[in-house]
């Protein structure tokens, strides 16, 4: 099996926030003819074939301000020496995305030495393993263009020299140890990394001479684990890389932000499986509060160490070892933070008698050793998590088997020993974990609801415990698994042991996606705290008794990406795609610490603004004649006044007063930004959004209502609605070339490219002449030596029209003395003009008709549909008149228009249209959202398709997104029925155009 790759549209947009960066560079498309020898964005060097930049410091810098600006994100003020960051949420696809910018910036530019840095010898398996998946993939998106990938090797040194003169797309990838020690002084020269050596073989040159010639783009996967020193940051720049591309979920340090892609966005947009929570805990309703003894001491007086649940300042509740004695810590209630079930447990005596050890409180009651007294005791909480984790197993395998999909489950344990024992001079034997998990395992699978898993031997191969789950730990040299090396801060101390275990499970992944591997549930420690994931994790269990290295982030980072089939083939399915966390603690403490976490981690700030917040909103612009982003002086400006306002603080914290004066419609903004208030008041409202993650306890499965399915009611509104449509599209050919010139006059002057000088003092004595100055980045032949790009093949390929079409407009124009001066960015603001343009006059000139009676979309799309929602989050109540149970909404302002279409009595029924349910558009497919039918007293029967989408401006929408509407609303008209397409921002402005 292959895994399958899709590209995403949040995939391409951090791919060209990488690529936009050089834009102004001279691009390098087929059909480009240069003068004889010139190659562009390479040049010839001593030792090989390197990487050019045209662009200066300043150039660059002013591209990394739009993007930013793009991309709502704090401007940069200096290049910071070469550095360019993109955070990525875990399991969105980080290394396909900067995979593919190799291809892309070597297509646009023709850039082709490239090296990747990773943190160690496992993850470069990992980074090798992806690039071999996505080989065939590349090919077919980029023919012709070949990419040469190796792991880098101190032993076959010759490949350093291969990369240097190769014409090819040459990617090395190695881990920052190959390099990391580097010596100028030649007694110490032995103990330098090979690549820093001089080599017979390579003429007296060191390896890393021939690397450096090259000027490569250095791509950092995981930088925070990389040049996370100053000798590692040493050891970057002795790469001499042409600048440095930063990829992490999870940045300490954030250089030049380009593109970001936080945990909120990843899970709003459902790029990655939503996280349920199923608590497995003690709760408080025992006659007795949980005390364990743990020890106790006749040392220095009479001491006894319990474990108690403990009351946290912020009001959590948790387990935790606490020291008591006989006179300064006696009294449970206090030492517990006040629980009320501790009142009268004040320590009477400890006795520490050998056999006898226990604790006696002043009421009576006594704990012995090892033994605990209310609550439940942790091994039996381990069984219950344990069998929680399988029982969610096999209820999704029930789900999904029959899609092709395999489910895997992930348990993290704190000593290997809970799980396998090596006696002295004997065998292993399992550990209580192990046993554990085959004793429920071996229970849950003869229930009667779980036999027709077994059924189907193409499905699971084998349903004995003992081949089922297995160990991936570090091994020692005996082959004995051990526990992994944390520092005190979490951090994971990778060694060669730890090695052995990355490098098996991640070159057997898509081994492990298969129905013949029997392996479905894996116990680790910490190997698999980092760098590995599996697309098929549906369920992570941590089952821990000591103080938890791991946050909760990395635990449910191995199983957020998406999953795949038998095929390989990515799944988009939401209710397919939730990862189940079998927590140790309730639902709100769990959710409240990941929170916490991801603030610190990276960045995000629940709550809060920063300046840029606004600077996307569109409006419409005069001058230019369409709509254009307010950009960030204008957000600074709507910022400042917030603070003003008392609406935010200084550090941007959204206040109560913004929230209630949003709710009342008392919010105020400046008044030149009136006509954007919507907008502004739906980026606050996402703001003070928290985590999406739900509680498994309140999941509802949603259930078609057959009784409504089969009505009348039904059967009325889907014949007014089911019929299919097909599009042509008349595109007005002189409207494009009018359009397009009127836009490219509007254009600001462009600069002429500006030839780089510097300034250098020189030095000479007996070594030589030496020169210090700026580091020379960009360098420019005279203008009128230079060779003007062939601007209409250029245009030709970006756009598809005609040359005759293009002449057209660009003579019409009367711009092309702007090409003159700056080639690069004329060409590419003309593609952009162009391209938008056309896709207007595309919508405008779309034509929906009805292909027949015999077309037409099945009512079984709702039969197929296997929905979940959760009660409180995002699923409603709706018992009568809709064709499920429940609605499951995706907005606040969905379940208001959900419950009002449920309780307005002239509403017969109405249907949420499933997914399936979509209307085919040049701009891709397009899913309405309701479809009612009314009956106003019984006078008249009305259908109706309606769109909720907050905002009925046109300017207000994005282009696509209005598109597909304006899309929707002529495929209805051509159905020729009785069904009206109604555009509506709240309920009560449907109901008064009813």
């Amino acid at each position: 099996m292959k895994i399958k790759f899709d590209k995403q549209p949040y995939q391409l947009d951090a791919i060209q926030s990488i690529t936009d960066i050089f834009a102004g560079q001279t691009l390098r498309v087929s059909n480009f003819t240069v003068s004889m020898g010139e190659m562009v964005g390479q040049e010839i060097t001593e030792l090989g074939i390197g990487n050019k930049l045209e662009l200066s410091e300043a150039e660059v810098l002013e591209n990394v301000q739009k993007i930013q600006i793009r991309n709502l994100l704090k401007k940069s003020t200096s290049i910071q020496d070469w550095n360019f960051t993109v955070e990525m949420e875990t399991g969105t696809g980080k290394t396909y995305v900067y995979t593919r910018s190799i291809f892309e910036l070597n297509k646009r530019y023709g850039f082709s030495k490239f090296i990747i840095v990773v943190p160690s010898v496992a993850i470069r398996e990992g980074v090798f393993k992806s690039l071999q998946m996505t080989e065939e993939h590349f090919a077919h998106e980029y023919p012709g263009l070949h990419c040469h990938y190796f792991k880098y090797d101190s032993s076959k040194l010759e490949q350093v020299r291969e990369f240097a003169i190769s014409t090819n797309i040459e990617v090395m990838i190695i881990n920052i140890d190959a390099f990391r020690k580097s010596f100028d002084d030649p007694e110490k020269e032995s103990k330098a990394n090979l690549i820093h050596r001089e080599r017979d073989t390579m003429n007296g040159k060191k390896p890393i001479q021939f690397i450096q010639e090259t000027n490569p783009v250095v791509i950092i996967d995981e930088p925070q684990s990389v040049d996370n020193t100053e000798k590692a940051k040493e050891a970057i720049s002795s790469l001499n890389p042409l600048c440095k591309l930063r990829y992490s979920a999870t940045h300490k340090e954030t250089y030049n932000l380009m593109y970001k892609l936080d945990p909120v966005d990843a899970f709003e947009q459902k790029l990655v499986k939503k996280v349920e929570v199923l608590s497995v805990h003690s709760d408080d309703d025992f006659n007795d509060p949980y005390i364990k003894l743990l020890g106790v001491s006749n040392t220095n007086g009479f001491k006894a160490t319990v474990e108690i649940d403990v009351k946290k300042k912020n009001g959590t509740v948790s387990r935790a070892k606490k020291e008591i004695n006989t006179t300064t810590k006696k009294d449970l209630y206090v030492v517990s933070g006040e629980r009320e079930l501790y009142h009268g447990y004040v320590v009477e005596g400890i006795d520490c008698t050998p056999g006898n050890e226990k604790v006696e409180f002043e009421n009576e009651k006594e704990v012995l050793l090892g033994q605990a007294m209310g609550g439940i005791d942790d091994d039996l909480l381990k069984r219950y998590q344990i069998r929680e984790a399988i029982r969610t197993h096999l209820d999704k395998e029930l789900r999904l088997v029959h899609k092709g999909i395999k489910v895997l489950t992930l348990f993290f344990i704190d000593l290997v020993e809970n799980y396998r024992i090596y006696p002295k001079g004997e065998p292993s034997q399992k550990g209580k974990y192990a046993m554990m998990f085959e004793e429920e395992y071996e229970h849950l699978i003869k229930l009667p609801k779980y036999r027709t898993l077994f059924a189907e031997d193409k499905y699971i191969s084998n349903q004995k415990a003992i081949d089922v789950h297995d160990g991936y730990f570090s091994r020692d040299k005996s082959g004995q698994y051990k526990n992994s090396k944390v520092t005190k801060e979490g951090t994971l101390r990778i060694n060669k042991d730890d090695e052995s275990a990355f490098e098996l499970i991640m070159k057997e992944k898509e081994k492990l996606l298969s129905f013949s591997t029997p392996l479905r549930f894996i116990f680790s420690h910490s190997a698999l705290k980092e760098g590995w994931d599996n697309p098929n994790v549906f369920q992570i269990c941590t089952l821990v008794e000591t103080k938890d290295p791991f946050t909760k982030r990395q635990k449910i980072g191995r199983g957020l990406r998406l999953p795949v089939n038998q095929d390989g083939q990515r799944q988009y399915d939401e209710n397919v795609n939730i990862l189940t966390v079998i927590a140790n603690e309730s639902y709100q403490q769990f959710s409240e610490s990941l929170q916490r976490e991801i603030e610190e981690e990276t960045g995000v700030k629940f709550g809060y603004l920063e300046e840029q917040a606004f600077a996307a909103i569109t409006r419409f612009d005069e001058h230019a004649g369409e709509a254009a982003e307010i950009g960030y002086e204008s957000s600074a400006e709507i910022y400042s006044f917030f603070v003003k306002e008392k609406y935010l603080d200084k550090k941007g914290k959204v206040e109560t007063k913004c929230k209630d004066a949003i709710a009342s419609g008392t919010f105020l903004v400046p008044e030149e930004f009136a006509d954007i208030q919507y907008e502004i008041e739906q980026i606050i409202k996402r703001a003070i959004k928290t985590l999406p993650v739900f509680n498994k306890k309140e999941e509802v499965e949603i259930k078609l209502n057959k009784e409504v399915l089969l009505s009348e009611e039904f059967h009325q509104l889907w014949e007014q609605i089911k019929y299919k449509t097909t599009y042509s599209v008349e595109l007005d050919t002189d409207e494009l070339k009018a359009r397009c010139i009127e836009a490219i006059q509007k254009l600001a002057a462009f600069k002429a490219r500006k030839i780089k000088r510097e300034n250098a003092v020189l030095t000479i004595d007996r070594t030589g002449v030496t020169g210090e100055g700026n580091t020379p980045r960009a360098y420019e032949a005279l203008e009128e030596r230079r060779r003007l790009p062939d601007i209409l093949r250029y245009l030709q390929e970006q756009t598809n029209l005609k040359r005759r079409t293009l002449v057209d407009i660009l003579i019409g124009s009367n711009r092309l003395n702007d090409f003159e001066k700056n080639p690069q960015a004329f060409m590419e603001e003309v593609m952009k003009i162009i391209n938008r343009e056309k896709r207007k006059l595309i919508i405008d000139g779309i034509k929906y008709e009805r292909i027949g009676d015999h077309a037409y979309y099945q009512q079984s799309l709702f039969d197929h549909q296997e929905l979940v929602g959760y009660m409180k989050a995002n699923a409603v109540e709706a018992p009568n008149k809709s064709i499920y149970n429940h609605i499951r909404y995706d907005s606040v302002g969905e379940r208001a228009f959900a419950e009002k279409l449920n309780n307005d009595e002239d509403v017969k029924l109405f249907v949420k249209l499933p997914s399936a349910f979509v209307i085919d558009t040049p701009l891709g497919n397009y899913n309405p959202n309701w479809a009612v039918l009314i009956d106003k007293a019984g006078i008249e029967t009305l259908y109706f398709v309606v769109e909720t989408k907050g905002s009925l401006d046109q300017m207000d929408l994005r282009l696509r997104e209005s598109g597909k509407i304006a899309c929707g609303r002529n495929h209805f008209e051509a159905l020729k029925t009785h069904a009206e397409y109604k555009m509506a921002d709240s309920y009560e402005e449907f109901k008064m155009e009813v």
